[in-house]
Parts: C-alpha cells; sequence; structure tokens
C-alpha cells in the first residue's frame, strides 16, 4: 500500500513532513511531491507530476486554491482513496472524485495513523 504526499514540505513544522515521519513510522511506503525538489530524511521530494505506479491513498496538504492543476493528475492515478487533511476540503474536487469512482474523506491522516484507522 503505497502513499502519495502532496504538498510534501522538507520543513519539520509542516504537518506533511509529519505525516512523511509517521508513515515511514508505520511501515507505509511513500512518494511525496512538493512545490520544489528537496529531500527529508527518509526520502526526497519530487516536483511536477511523476508518472508514480502502485497508489493506493493520495494524501493532500495544498489548500482548496491550489488543487484544481492537480484534478486529473490525481485521477489519473487512479488510487483507491484521497484524503483531505483539514484546511483543503474541497467539494469540487469531491465531485470530480465521484465520477471517477475513487473515495474520498475528509480526515486527518497524522489521526488516522495514530488510532489505527489509516
Amino acid at each position: 500500500m503505497k502513499t502519495l504526499v502532496i504538498g510534501a514540505s522538507p520543513k519539520p513544522e509542516r504537518y506533511s513532513n509529519r505525516a512523511l515521519h509517521m508513515l515511514h513510522q508505520h511501515d507505509v511506503e511513500t512518494e511525496a511531491l512538493g512545490y520544489r525538489e528537496a529531500s527529508y530524511s527518509f526520502g526526497n521530494i519530487d516536483s511536477g507530476k511523476p508518472d508514480y505506479q502502485d497508489i493506493d491513498t493520495v494524501t493532500l496538504y495544498i489548500g482548496p486554491q491550489n488543487q484544481s492543476q492537480y484534478y486529473d493528475y490525481v485521477i489519473g492515478l487512479k488510487p483507491n482513496r484521497v484524503i483531505f487533511n483539514p484546511g483543503t476540503e474541497n467539494p469540487e474536487f469531491y465531485g470530480l472524485l465521484d465520477e471517477a469512482g475513487i473515495k474520498w474523506e475528509a480526515a486527518c491522516t497524522l489521526v488516522l495513523l495514530s488510532t489505527g484507522q489509516y
């Protein structure tokens, strides 16, 4: 089960960075996508729209105002689900995911991991 973190940051104070670390602690294979290439403790953050394979979950850490450029990209990855973390909720994107048959949930990746619901 591979997770793609969109909005990944190398800054330790960012929730996306905390999510990358917690996913690693829970032995979840991850890919990280940010606005610019960087590295963090356990891997690299890519930029652009790489052709990732076998993505099970996409977890979003970008606000709705920046998501439209990723609509087709995320749908094209054919994940099983998309998690909208607090502050990323987007009814327009929910509708597109529904049409594509992709499950989504407005939830917190960190909470899901820490409570065993991921």
